[in-house]
């Protein structure tokens, strides 16, 4: 899913090299997408096998899967990494160009889908675990493979690579606001504040600042840019192994609320369908053009569940339904990403003479 995130760090490096000679295109490049898109185009199909395998293993070897829950934090540290670096970093402030697209995109991602969120829950069972575990997973958008989704709904990704930046810093900021709005008693739940801050420390701001650094060396020689691009290749197998991990290690979590699965299914595929109509909302209101109504459609349905996975795995134990309903959120949304690619750019976001 993250194929074309290659090309959008190559055009967003390029965009900076000014008076540089660029070198000429890798001729493989070709034949490397067609095969991480080979791979990716079944990643749906993927993660629900490793869910299924991790939940079989959790129930006949629970001592393994025990063992197995050890390795988890280095793997999710890894795949945040690998996702961070996808995102240009490195160039935020070509994202201020376009300043009607960009108070759009943030009206939409960080005043109107934070009313949603909070509409949603009422929808959710009263349990403090299921709500937060909801809003976590709905209140930051996606910073990665939005951008390979707006590609495939023909969108114009220099939007999408400019906005992803500086969503990621906002909702950042914007996230223990929101938390704090919605259950005013959150960090009164039991929560070790030092245990978040060593999470956010080594979960998110040092891969950030690694990601950046990368970023930075890839500009500078052939051997980093190798690298740079060859890190799209890893954010499907490790996403499989951390969504194993989590089935496999929080199985009585899973059996014990089983129920919700059907509920939580209807709320992630109502957030979509309002997402896509937010966006049509927007586009009227701002007058924007549709290729970039089509963006903003992919960022406001899609949403960063495994940036926040490490947050939901710092919550007390009686908190642990939170981390499966963050990690059963990508599987709804990768199956409604295939049902955007078609219906907003061929019905809802038509441009003139298509």
């Amino acid at each position: 899913m993250h194929a074309f995130c290659e090309n959008a760090l190559i055009l967003a490096a390029n965009l900076t090299m000014r008076g540089k000679k660029r070198r000429a295109p890798d001729e493989s490049r070709e034949a490397k997408m067609s095969n991480r898109l080979a791979t990716e185009k079944y990643q749906a199909v993927l993660y629900l096998a490793f869910i299924v395998l991790g939940i079989l293993l959790g129930n006949t070897y629970p001592q393994f899967s025990s063992t197995l829950e050890r390795s988890l934090w280095p793997v999710l540290a890894l795949l945040l990494y690998v996702t961070f670096v996808q995102i240009p970093v490195a160039h935020l402030p070509r994202a201020m160009l376009d300043h009607k697209f960009l108070t759009a995109a943030l009206t939409g991602n960080f005043i109107f889908i934070p009313g949603l969120v909070a509409l949603l829950l009422v929808f959710t069972p009263e349990d403090p675990a299921v709500q937060l575990g909801v809003a976590l997973v709905l209140l930051v958008p996606c910073t990665d493979w939005f951008i390979t989704f707006s590609h495939l709904g023909k969108g114009d990704v220099k939007y999408a690579i400019a906005l992803a930046p500086i969503v990621l810093l906002a909702q950042f900021l914007l996230l223990p606001f929101y938390l704090y709005t919605m259950f005013g008693n959150v960090l009164a739940i039991g929560i070790d504040l030092s245990k978040l801050i060593e999470i956010f420390i080594w979960f998110i701001a040092a891969p950030l600042l690694t990601a950046y650094l990368t970023q930075k060396l890839a500009e500078r020689g052939q051997f980093w840019q190798r690298i740079l691009n060859n890190t799209g290749y890893l954010p499907v197998p490790l996403l499989s192994a951390v969504v194993f991990i989590i089935f496999s290690s929080q199985v009585q979590a899973i059996t014990a609320s089983k129920n919700i699965f059907g509920m939580l299914a209807a709320v992630f595929v109502l957030f979509l369908v309002a997402a896509v109509f937010l966006a049509k909302l927007l586009v009227f209101l701002f007058k924007l053009p549709a290729v970039q109504g089509r963006v903003l459609a992919f960022s406001f349905g899609t949403r960063n569940s495994f940036v926040v996975l490490p947050l939901a795995l710092a919550l007390p134990s009686s908190y642990q339904t939170a981390v499966v309903v963050v990690a059963f959120q990508p599987l709804i949304e990768l199956i409604g990403m295939l049902l955007y690619i078609d219906v907003v750019p061929n019905r809802l976001f038509r441009g003139e003479g298509e």
